[in-house]
């Protein structure tokens, strides 16, 4: 019988045997002394000032005095170049802000008249970017938007315009139903590819024209099963 230890030696053997790994690409030292800030940062407080906080309303600024943070329950309109427009539903969550006080994003709950809807967006400069929605009936939606041109208006100050119109360009749904699909569109924010499952449970890739109606459908084990 071989001694206890063979097993041990013959796996080194191996690794000895197998070729090096070799290192990855990584930061010089002297690259990560430049770009350290703190080598002891604070991770924690050694207490808290108060067990509970109640306000409608907190905003974080920055050392300019720039809002650049608010936290309410009911959050303020949007602010696009400095100027504050109507909100397309009421929201209560938390906005973020650029450093000139543009809303660049955010995520809260909108009470709607149907039930209450989960929603998180960042932004474009004037325009929405991406955006996650959970509606009251239990459809969850992810929007993917080309950016815009930025249009400035002098009626405006020259300030830019919100909302210019642009395409949606990947969409991804869950409906109530559960039917799933994720849509790619083209520059007229018009769905040309959609992949999704049939109700039979086949997975199909279908293409649309430019009036949405679909021209083809790919559905491999959909065709085989009817056979």
């Amino acid at each position: 019988m071989p001694p206890r230890y063979a097993l041990p030696l013959l796996l080194v053997g191996s690794l000895a045997a197998a070729p090096a790994i070799a290192r990855p690409a990584a930061p010089s030292i002297e690259t990560l002394e430049k770009i350290i800030a703190d080598r002891d940062p604070a991770l924690r407080v050694e207490s808290v000032d108060h067990e509970r906080i109640t306000a409608k309303r907190i905003d974080i600024v920055g050392d300019d005095g720039t809002i650049r943070m608010t936290l309410a329950a009911d959050t303020p309109a949007p602010i696009i170049d400095g100027i504050q427009y109507k909100r397309a539903f009421d929201v209560s969550g938390l906005i973020l802000y650029d450093a000139r006080g543009s809303e660049r994003g955010g995520f809260g709950v909108a009470d709607l008249p149907n039930g209450s809807m989960a929603v998180l967006a960042l932004d474009h400069p004037a325009q929405d970017a991406i955006g996650w929605r959970v509606a009251p009936d239990g459809a969850v939606s992810f929007s993917i938007n080309q950016a815009p041109p930025l249009l400035r208006e002098p009626a405006l100050g020259n300030r830019l315009v919100p909302g210019v119109a642009t395409s949606t360009r990947i969409k991804l749904d869950v409906a109530a139903d559960g039917t799933p699909s994720v849509a790619l569109a083209d520059a007229e924010d018009r769905a040309r590819v959609r992949l999704t499952v049939t109700p039979e449970g086949y997975g199909a890739i279908e293409f649309l024209n430019a009036a949405g109606e679909v021209v083809e459908t790919l559905a491999p084990e959909a065709k085989a099963a009817r056979k």
